[in-house]
């Protein structure tokens, strides 16, 4: 019995050692199972806190973004009331340049005319110079047969004048 009690003590020795390396297979594998998911744990608080920081700027960024928007926008309104005014000036001052066009137009078909005029007065008033120094030359032909004229009129009364006191 004593023997049995020896060999029933190292079966259960045996049992006990087969229970223990099993339970520390069983164990070691959880706890490596535990590390790795605290590690996985630690490097997802890690990405948490990094996500929640990239959150962080992320939203400042929308709200600067926002406000760069409104900017903007303000801007583009007043652009575009600036553009409204512009074409609007625009759109009067092309209105004014064909009135002045046309004034031109006017103006030059006016000249144009005026200088017709004046070709034409011109002319006539050619035509009347020549026509007067024609009748100046007339007139001093007339004059200096006149003054030839009074001149042999002269001679002959003096000549008449000057045999009747010669003639006694």
């Amino acid at each position: 019995m004593s023997r049995r009690l020896q060999l029933a003590n190292l079966a259960g020795v045996l049992a006990l050692a087969i229970l223990c390396v099993i339970q520390w297979k069983r164990d070691r594998a959880l706890n490596l199972d535990v590390n790795r998911l605290e590690k996985a744990r630690i490097e997802n608080e890690q990405t948490i806190a990094e996500q929640q920081k990239n959150l962080k700027g992320l939203n400042s960024d929308l709200a600067m973004f926002k406000e760069q928007l409104t900017g903007a926008r303000t801007e583009l309104s007043e652009a575009q009331e600036k553009l409204h005014d512009v074409e609007t000036q625009n759109s009067r001052l092309i209105s004014e340049r064909d009135q002045v066009r046309e004034s031109l137009t006017n103006w030059m078909n006016a000249v144009h005319v005026r200088d017709e005029r004046l070709k034409e007065a011109n002319a006539s008033i050619q035509d009347l110079a020549d026509r007067l120094n024609a009748a100046i030359e007339k007139y001093n032909e007339l004059a200096t047969n006149y003054n030839s004229v009074v001149n042999d009129l002269n001679e002959a009364r003096q000549s008449s004048t000057n045999s009747a006191t010669t003639r006694p």
